[in-house]
């Protein structure tokens, strides 16, 4: 089902269902990053990340947008229930100019050319998000 949230001037759809509370889009399990929508031309970082370094921010920003101008439809970062990132794309059904083919190349090559910073985004989220403890995480990593 496809629900829209409405975040600041930011209107997003999303096809999995996730809901707004003060800023924070979510379902039970997963945890929007960031996103941004050809259709609105708008972009969208959750709150939950502000004390994230600027300079992530921004890199977030320019990957979601170039994504939207590229590909058209809609471009999000979700956190998984167990802090992985998933990169999700979706068009209108009646979006005659997305690109399906191009989306998921273009996911491949940011997962390839940004790797690093994914891996970073993941940690960031199971320490200061699920607050789990340093040492169990180094000692998975073994």
């Amino acid at each position: 089902m496809r629900g829209k949230c409405l975040c600041g001037a930011f209107m997003v759809m999303f096809d999995n269902g996730f809901k707004e509370k003060r800023g924070i889009f979510m379902d039970d399990k997963r945890v929007v990053l960031c996103g941004a929508s050809a259709y609105q031309q708008k972009y969208y970082f959750n709150k939950l990340f502000d004390k994230m370094p600027e300079s992530i921010k921004e890199e977030l920003h320019i990957i979601c947008v170039l994504f939207t101008e590229e590909v058209g439809g809609i471009f999000t970062m979700v956190f998984e229930e167990d802090g992985t990132l998933s990169l999700e794309t979706s068009a209108e059904e009646d979006d005659i100019y997305y690109d399906e083919i191009s989306s998921g190349l273009l996911i491949g090559e940011i997962r390839r050319k940004r790797q690093e910073l994914l891996e970073s985004l993941h940690l960031y989220y199971r320490i200061f998000i699920l607050k789990e403890k340093i040492a169990d995480i180094l000692e998975e990593a073994q």
